[in-house]
């Protein structure tokens, strides 16, 4: 693998309880390269993302990675009691142990620096994603990995968390690897795209050819 080379998977495959869940993907994820995996429900998109950071064991192929290999995440989602008054200060500290600095240098990289310190339950879901990519960055990645960011944010929010993301890569040279439904933004901001299949779909259209 090369210096610039994060990750590097050749023909993996995901099996589990007898049933596949992606076959035949190569993907190789490059320092200031942005690449999404997209796909319909059911078509492996999570399973895949896993497989490629070593959290579910590849049935096939081989994944070799940087060594080594500091990621940051970004859920789709992320369950906040309403009732519990946590501050957008207090969830990016929760991220581990970071100086006071460090928290205002990435909230300020993601725009919230202006809001001060309100409860998160106030927050829009383009903020609150915005927060969760500040929290992401506090480890400063080799690997910023973002499961569907846009999911539930409107318009003109998904445009202003593209362009931090986008930001984010240019400033710290990482690699970008984001689950996306979005085909437009496919077009827009993207280096390498994986489109996954449901397999059993895979299986009928290679039985209607043979």
């Amino acid at each position: 693998m090369t210096s610039d080379m994060l990750i590097d998977a050749r023909n993996i495959g995901v099996n589990l309880s007898n049933r596949w869940i992606f076959r035949h993907v190569d993907l190789a994820i490059e320092r200031g390269k942005v690449v999404c995996v997209i796909g319909g429900n059911g078509a492996g998109k999570t399973t895949c993302v896993r497989t490629l950071l070593g959290l579910v064991n590849h049935s096939e192929g081989t994944i070799k990675r940087a060594d080594p290999l500091s990621v940051g995440f970004v859920p789709q989602k992320l369950s906040i009691t309403p009732i519990l008054p946590v501050t957008i200060r207090r969830l990016a500290a929760l991220a581990g142990k970071f100086k006071s600095g460090e928290i205002d240098e990435a909230l300020s990289a993601v725009g919230l620096d202006e809001l001060g310190n309100p409860s998160v339950s106030t927050l829009s879901g383009g903020e609150f994603q915005r927060l969760m990519l500040a929290r992401a960055i506090l480890r400063s990645p080799d690997l910023l990995v973002l499961d569907e960011p846009a999911q539930g944010v409107d318009v003109s929010g998904v445009e202003v968390l593209n362009k931090l993301i986008l930001g984010v890569r240019d400033e710290t040279n990482c690699g970008v690897l984001m689950i996306s439904h979005d085909i437009e933004l496919v077009f827009d901001i993207f280096d390498d795209v994986l489109v996954l299949i449901p397999h059993e779909f895979e299986k009928l259209r290679h039985s209607d050819t043979a």
